[in-house]
């Protein structure tokens, strides 16, 4: 597809409203966090998982943030958390049908880097050895 064509089409598509514009923005600012795309792609290869299963997982994330970022992902109904009355207290995370959605849509910006690694690994060598 040309660059024209593509502005074209990204042009055609119409302005959303005010309240939708917000909505994206908040759900790009809460994806756009690496901790949030590690724990949907670790839930998404694992199904259910525990706390601790998400912390040794993720690597390099605290219990703080982990806990943070877990929580903020409930709110926005990304994932369930479900607790078992049992001593010890067993605690579950999984995706909800929209965190798989998202996690779909992930899937999409690792095609287009599979796709395009040439290119990139091209354009940041060229950028590199470039005279300034």
């Amino acid at each position: 597809m040309s660059k024209e064509k593509l502005r074209s089409e990204l042009r055609a598509i119409p302005d959303p409203d005010p309240e939708l514009d917000r909505l994206v923005t908040e759900i790009i600012g809460r994806v756009a966090d690496k901790w949030t795309m590690l724990l949907i792609e670790i839930l998404t290869e694992k199904g259910e998982c525990r706390f601790g299963e998400l912390g040794r997982a993720c690597e390099g994330i605290s219990q703080k943030m982990l806990t943070q970022t877990l929580r903020a992902m409930e709110r926005d109904g990304l994932v369930t958390r479900t607790v078992f009355p049992v001593v010890p207290p067993k605690v579950v995370y999984e995706l909800t049908e929209l965190g798989l959605g998202l996690s779909k849509a992930f899937c999409s910006v690792w095609i287009w880097a599979e796709e395009n690694r040439e290119a990139i690994t091209r354009a940041r060598t060229a950028y590199e050895t470039r005279e300034t």
